[in-house]
């Protein structure tokens, strides 16, 4: 895999598929910072301006919807790391 771009554009939707996919791989970076944020308690709005770069004043419902498909699909692929690693299961 090559080194993700550090501050890539996001989509409006994360994927859903039930594989990675070479957008998640793009955006491993954004996935660890959104995760990050999350751990910490940042307000959403801010995390959706600085990281996702969508301003969630000028467009609230595209800002929630990708900051929550976006962590949503951060969880996602983070479990299915530790599953790949054998960690998670008994």
């Amino acid at each position: 895999m090559k080194t993700p771009p550090l501050d890539p554009d996001v989509a409006d939707l994360a994927p859903t598929e039930p594989a990675l996919t070479s957008y998640d791989e793009q955006h491993a970076i954004t996935y660890v910072r959104l995760l990050q944020a999350d751990g910490e308690g940042a307000d959403w709005r801010e995390v959706a301006r600085i990281v996702l770069h969508i301003d969630p004043d000028s467009e609230p419902d595209r800002a929630r919807s990708a900051y929550q498909s976006h962590l949503f699909r951060a969880k996602w692929v983070s479990e299915q790391g530790r599953l790949l690693r054998g960690e998670g299961t008994n």
